[in-house]
Parts: C-alpha cells; sequence; structure tokens
C-alpha cells in the first residue's frame, strides 16, 4: 500500500514500484484519480477522515507512507497534525490489525516528540505512536531538504534548493545528514527496502531510522 502517491517523492515510489517484479500488486489510497494506468495499479479513492471505512484494503505486506503538507497548505496547524500525524497513525492501526508486517515511513531530519518546533516535533510524535504499534518491522527516513521539480510553488524550498549544491560541500562527518537530497534517491531507497522484505522477512523485530548516508546507500 502507498500513501501519498501524488506527493513529490510519493510520485516516485509509484512509478518504481510498479516497475518491479517482487510487487504483484500496488494499492494506492487517493483523494483523486491518478492518471497513472497499470495492471498492477488498485486505485482507491477515499475520504481519509474515514480511513476505519477502508479497513478491509489494508490487506497488505507493506505499507509505504509518504504523506505530508505544510501548514500553509493545510491552513492551521490543527490541520497539519491531522494530515501529517493523523491520517498516517489511522493507516498504521489499520494496518496493524489486518496484520500487515512492515511500515515504512517518510518522515523528516530532526523529527522529535520533544522539539520546541511544531513541525519537527508532530512528525516525532507520529513516529513514537507507530513504534507502540510495535510492527515486526518499521523503517523511518529522515531526509533533509527534498530535491526536484514539485507541483506546488515553495518559496523557501526554492531557495534553499538554489543554494544546496554549494550547502552540500560543507555538509561533512557528522553534518552530512543534513545535506538536500534527490527526491528520486528516497523514492529508490524505499522502493529497494520494500521489495528487500520480500525475500528476506526479518526474523524479529527491527526498527530503523535512516538518515542521508543510509539513504543514499539503500537507493543503490
Amino acid at each position: 500500500m502507498l500513501l501519498g502517491a501524488t506527493g513529490l517523492t510519493g510520485g516516485k515510489v509509484l512509478q518504481g514500484l510498479l516497475g518491479r517484479d517482487e510487487v504483484s500488486q500496488v494499492v494506492a489510497l487517493v483523494r483523486h484519480k491518478l492518471p497513472t494506468l497499470h495492471d498492477k495499479l488498485a486505485q482507491h479513492e477515499v475520504d481519509f477522515d474515514k480511513l476505519e471505512g477502508h479497513s478491509e484494503l489494508f490487506d497488505v505486506d507493506v505499507i509505504i507512507c509518504c504523506l505530508g503538507t505544510t501548514i500553509k497548505k493545510a491552513g492551521s496547524q490543527e490541520q497539519f497534525r491531522k494530515v501529517d500525524l493523523g491520517y498516517p497513525l489511522k493507516a498504521g492501526e489499520l494496518g496493524r490489525s489486518q496484520g500487515v508486517r512492515a511500515f515504512i515511513l517518510m518522515s523528516a531530519i530532526g523529527a522529535s516528540s520533544s522539539s520546541t518546533i511544531f513541525y519537527n516535533r508532530v512528525k516525532g510524535e507520529l513516529e513514537d505512536a507507530l513504534r507502540d504499534l510495535d510492527y515486526p518491522y518499521l523503517s523511518i527516513y529522515h531526509p533533509s531538504l527534498l530535491l526536484g521539480d514539485r507541483k506546488e510553488q515553495r518559496t523557501a524550498e526554492a531557495l534553499g534548493i538554489k543554494a544546496m549544491p554549494l550547502v552540500n560541500r560543507l555538509l561533512i562527518g557528522p553534518l552530512d545528514k543534513y545535506r538536500g537530497i534527490e527526491a528520486q534517491t528516497v523514492a529508490d531507497a524505499m522502493v529497494n527496502e520494500a521489495c528487500s522484505l520480500a525475500s528476506e522477512p526479518a526474523a524479529e523485530q527491527v526498527v530503523q531510522t535512516r538518515e542521508y548516508d543510509e539513504i543514499v546507500q539503500l537507493a543503490g
């Protein structure tokens, strides 16, 4: 199952999954139908406020969650919490009730439930809540600035992207986790990780937090 298939990274994850032999079907939960047509793609238009009414769709092996918004786009902190915490957590709960064994989450660098920064705190609260669900396999991605062409314009991010080639050269050693990273790289890592679970199921509970170096490595 893929959540967030219309986003920058989620869209690339979708294309990657559809091209892999290890994947028999991709269940995409969307607000509006995607233009993508593929024999492996099962699209379901849902009201994310009523996900519990679609519990049968969560009978899958792996959930990949790339849901996310901005406070500006959401309109308020309350709405941001609903999209970035409420929806992914509900999906996690439904997946667990259906026996899903792996959850792969797109979070963010600096995520912490104790952070004084609202965005980071919400991301951290979601991570903590997902850990409490005791998935056999939980992988949390902590990318910094995502590089790539977005459908919507984000002025601050656009400025950051322009500066990133220079900034990345300065971020070495323990600072390399803050390097900007291509959304395609993150997507490739997620797809590779999801597909590896088909051939190498975890023998014991695994909880991973993946930052820049490991994401690049997983992307191959």
